[in-house]
């Protein structure tokens, strides 16, 4: 602990981390009266610009430095995006919260329809999973590497780089940039990858702040959350597969919906699953057992 009256959260210098983390403390002042600095804290994947993120190695490359920040007690909890978060962390960690998620959905950015945008039209992304899913849509598009935090891909598209690109919808509420959408894909047409639009709130097991954070938690999120990772975590995939889990939850019950393609577009395995939302781990499980075959 940095102080009896102030704690150091951790996060990413990006302007969408930053307001994550910002949103965070701002409810953390409300249920304590601590004080609560943010320490920049640069990642692997904020350094490395020039390659696709899949031909990396993408275990926690956008968590990894954070992490041992706070292993190391430079920082008493980190904020991360969940989709960012391994299905297996640290140890000495632990996702103290996973608050109110936001959107999943993914979204168009272009000055075109989806309809309008035609084969040999240029699509800037540099997910694997979007590559997949343009690819089973038979779009035909031309494909270019496109990085950089969403202020800097919203301008390449309208400058002209290229035609379209495909974000997470959560981010750009969060930077109340939703001006730009042109389109919102259903989850079934683009199915998100584990944990998009949700946070997860990590510190030290070991932490005296531990269950303040854990009043940060959202039940149903963090039961939803839980069945998507636990896919990934039982299959041992993460971003160099292009695998889609979206699991929606209502009253008692959750659904998982899981969808792995080839890069090619081809479907290898889909799986449509329901439990009581107490059982979203063995949910996971479950749909893992029914995908193994494929990967």
């Amino acid at each position: 602990m940095h102080g009896d009256d102030y704690l150091i959260v951790g996060t990413r210098g990006s302007n969408l981390a930053t307001i994550q983390t910002k949103y965070i403390i701002k409810e953390l002042t409300k249920i304590t009266d601590k004080e609560i600095e943010m320490s920049i804290v640069k990642s692997t994947g904020d350094k490395i610009t020039n390659t696709q993120l899949y031909n990396m190695d993408p275990k926690g490359i956008f968590t990894r430095e954070l992490d041992q920040a706070v292993l190391n007690e430079e920082v008493d909890f980190a904020v991360h995006s969940m989709k960012d978060v391994p299905s297996e962390i640290d140890d000495d960690l632990e996702i103290a919260a996973v608050p109110v998620r936001e959107s999943p959905h993914d979204v168009l950015i272009s000055k075109f329809s989806w309809e309008e945008l035609s084969p040999g039209s240029k699509l800037g992304t540099s997910s694997l999973r979007r590559e997949a899913f343009c690819n089973h849509h038979q779009k035909n598009f031309k494909l270019e590497p496109l990085r950089g935090n969403i202020e800097t891909r919203i301008k390449k598209v309208f400058k002209g780089y290229c035609d379209a690109t495909l974000m997470a919808e959560a981010g750009l509420i969060r930077l109340g940039l939703t001006e730009y959408i042109k389109y919102r894909f259903p989850l079934d047409y683009l199915t998100p990858p584990a944990g998009q639009g949700a946070l997860a709130v990590i510190c030290r097991k070991d932490s005296d702040f531990k269950s303040t954070l854990n009043k940060l938690n959202h039940y149903q999120s963090s039961q939803e959350i839980l069945a998507e990772k636990t896919v990934l975590r039982e299959l041992g995939v993460g971003c160099q597969w292009p695998l889609g889990a979206i699991a929606q939850s209502n009253n008692e019950k959750i659904k998982l919906y899981c969808i792995l393609l080839e890069k090619n577009g081809k479907v290898l395995s889909e799986v449509n699953i329901y439990a009581g939302i107490k059982e979203a781990e063995q949910l996971g499980e479950k749909a893992a057992t029914l995908m193994e075959d494929y990967i």
